[in-house]
């Protein structure tokens, strides 16, 4: 059965570090479009940023740019997201996501456009 995993969240004051993890299982994450988003409080979907690990290729919403980076193990089958120099903005529901189609981030995210979706792990960076 095809499961996202995420996992490593948790609570950190500003200018803080948390890595992610997203274990996928039924699927390689090599051969998919992977996504990482984001849910603040209140608001809605939020692109972190979409990369392919068998092609070397990530894209990053301008919010992460430079602060977040993404690495995948292809023998665990997991994703990683490295998150440093965390901002009170950065809080929120992180969730990873897994299609065969390299989505756009030029419009906002919805989890039904994903095929596989993952259950999300809570981010809190207090000031």
């Amino acid at each position: 059965q095809e499961r996202l995993v995420a996992s490593g969240g948790g609570s950190v004051q500003a200018g803080g570090s948390l890595r992610l993890s997203c274990a996928a299982s039924g699927f390689a994450i090599s051969r998919f479009s992977m996504y990482w988003i984001r849910q603040a409080p209140g608001k809605g979907l939020e692109w972190v940023l979409v990369t392919h690990i068998g092609a070397d290729t990530t894209i990053y919403a301008d919010s992460v740019k430079g602060r977040f980076s993404t690495s995948g193990d292809g023998d665990k089958n997991t994703l990683y997201l490295q998150m440093n120099s965390l901002k009170p903005v950065d809080s929120g529901m992180y969730f990873c996501a897994a299609d065969s189609r390299w989505r756009s981030l030029s419009r906002p995210p919805h989890s039904y456009e994903f095929k596989y979706w993952g259950q999300g792990t809570q981010v809190t960076v207090s000031s």
